[in-house]
């Protein structure tokens, strides 16, 4: 459950910032997938964190590391509830 959950967030996460990457449609979907398989580079949340933020700044997006753990953490609550739910 816990690593489903993660992934959920990962993909949630990957349509948060390809909002504020502006992509839309297949294009925000196949960034989601991106950000999940960064998940898989190392343990922990940083592989994923490091993604997003260099992605941020090669398109000049300003958030800082703690908006983006903000976001993952608000992420974190809404997957396990929907993987519960599901």
């Amino acid at each position: 459950t816990k690593f489903k959950a993660m992934a959920r967030r990962n993909k949630l996460l990957g349509l948060w910032a390809a909002e504020k990457l502006g992509k839309t449609g297949a294009d925000a979907e196949d960034y989601a997938k991106e950000v999940v398989r960064a998940d898989f580079e190392e343990a922990g949340d940083d592989d994923v964190l490091r993604k997003v933020r260099a992605d941020f700044e090669a398109a000049g997006v300003a958030q800082s590391d703690l908006q983006i753990r903000g976001a993952m953490d608000e992420l974190m609550a809404t997957a396990a509830e929907q993987v519960k739910n599901s």
